[in-house]
């Protein structure tokens, strides 16, 4: 090939337009497919995935009218520029607490613009600012960011409004201003309002600079501020009730502005922790969410999977299938959507056209495997150890393993990475929070005249186990320790 033929084709190349579809379908360089060419040829199941996503809020919640209806009623108060009641929801993960307050939430910022009332609704989960500090920041830092861009917009106001003075001095006559010096000193006010509004760094300021800093910005306008606080028992568990005491007592303080909060809770009995002055102020109202049942549970789903899938996606007996699994787990609407998903997900991979009960229950046993490896692997390293010295009692044939069998093991393995020995009372404690975990399985059994011992049993995966203990760095340096075992005289 010559130079000027070389040249022709590298200007072609990037001449044309590619069209993807005509590549996949082009026969002549189907032996030189790449990675992705297999994967892109089948046609795909999902119409929108996100739907089955936890994160998403539908515009229909089948089976909570009446949870919805109750917050409504309470939180119209805002609309009037009313202090609505401050409201605590209860009920287990996966019954629709979050996606119901804020569908209800979104209604309520709708409806506000509509009628030009001030009101604002801002969500804050604790799971993850879990701290006094973090929560007061987030919010100063929200409401800051609000008033800079109010602040803009009524600078802007009174510049255009001199401007007009400056050619016309009627152009006053129907302003707030009786004077072009006033409309003057306002615009400076305003400018340095701008500059002394300054956002709360995440760490570093004492918590009370904090608080008066959030005190002055949800209070520099007239509005109803409602703070949705998700998980809101992690919040009371990491930084005690001193973020609620301050929430739900500042009105009294306010001038222009109203707060009102609403908690999401899955435990039902963390109010019983909190200080009594709180938890009257908070508990204005209750609002409880029961698990759905397994009826409920195809209905949500046949929602969702209208708009989430292609038609005829999935075979008939899916959605009962998946809604059955999710009863049995408390009526957990969250865990159905995601058995849901990852079934169409495992059939895509197949290259299937339709959604079958093989993949529900494959993606049931992968949910679950996934749950399993999430846990393991966030277990702190002294239950790690312990863990692992029941993994390996079981890689050598043990069964029924008593405690005495794993704190063997568990010293030796102490050893080995130069960690702390715990007694074995600590060592069997940490054996019960694992059999709560459902990692392992502890029974208590009597020996007769022998007194009474524990018997131990993985209930997880061996080697998947392994894999993720493994994974930790430090008990990745064990070596191969062969645990001793004692001949037994068993019954």
């Amino acid at each position: 090939m010559t130079d000027d033929e070389t040249n022709g084709r590298r200007t072609a190349d990037r001449d044309f337009d590619v069209d993807l579809d005509d590549v996949l379908d082009d026969d002549d360089d189907e032996s030189d497919g790449g990675l992705f060419d297999d994967l892109l040829s089948g046609e795909p199941i999902f119409e929108n995935k996100e739907v089955l996503r936890p994160s998403y809020t539908p515009h229909e919640l089948p089976h909570r009218n009446e949870q919805i209806n109750n917050m409504a009623t309470i939180l119209v108060a805002a609309l009037r520029g009313e202090t609505p009641s401050n409201i605590l929801i209860y009920g287990k993960t996966g019954t629709g607490k979050t996606a119901s307050a804020k569908y209800v939430s979104q209604e309520l910022e709708n409806t506000s613009r509509k009628y030009d009332v001030p009101c604002e609704v801002e969500y804050i989960n604790c799971e993850v600012t879990d701290t006094q500090y973090r929560v007061l920041a987030q919010l100063a830092n929200t409401f800051i960011e609000q008033n800079r861009d109010y602040v803009r917009d009524r600078i802007r106001d009174v510049e255009d409004l001199l401007a007009d003075a400056a050619d016309d001095e009627g152009a006053l006559a129907d302003s707030q201003f009786d004077s072009v010096r006033e409309a003057e000193r306002r615009l400076d006010d305003l400018e340095r309002d701008l500059e002394e509004m300054e956002e709360v760094p995440m760490t570093g300021w004492p918590t009370d600079r904090v608080y008066s800093t959030f005190f002055e910005a949800v209070d520099y306008v007239e509005r109803v501020a409602v703070i949705m606080l998700d998980e809101i028992d992690k919040l009371v568990e990491k930084s005690g009730d001193d973020t609620l005491y301050n929430l739900s007592r500042m009105n009294s303080e306010l001038d222009n502005s109203r707060v009102s909060i609403i908690g999401i809770s899955n435990d039902l009995k963390f109010t019983d922790f909190l200080d009594p002055r709180v938890k009257s102020s908070l508990g204005e109202e209750e609002i409880v969410f029961p698990p759905y049942d397994a009826n409920q549970l195809r209905d949500i789903l046949q929602h969702r999977s209208e708009t989430a899938f292609k038609a005829d996606a999935l075979s008939e007996d899916v959605i009962p299938l998946c809604a059955a699994f999710a009863a049995q787990e408390h009526g957990d609407a969250r865990r159905a959507l995601d058995l849901l998903r990852t079934a169409g997900e495992l059939a895509e991979r197949d290259q299937s056209d339709v959604v079958t009960e093989e993949h529900v229950r494959r993606a049931q046993d992968k949910i679950e495997l996934d749950r399993v490896v999430e846990v393991v692997r966030t277990l702190p390293t002294q239950s790690k150890l312990v863990l692992f010295a029941i993994m390996m009692l079981e890689k050598h044939g043990v069964h029924n393993i008593n405690t005495g069998e794993v704190y063997n093991i568990y010293k030796t393995l102490c050893d080995e990475i130069d960690a702390d020995v715990l007694t074995q009372r600590r060592v069997t404690d940490l054996i019960s929070e694992l059999d709560m975990l459902g990692i392992v399985n502890a029974v208590v059994v009597s020996k007769g005249r022998y007194g009474r011992t524990k018997e131990i049993n993985l209930s997880v995966p061996i080697d998947e186990t392994e894999a993720v203990l493994q994974a930790d760095s430090r008990l990745g340096d064990i070596e191969n320790v062969t645990p001793f075992v004692q001949a037994r005289f068993d019954n």
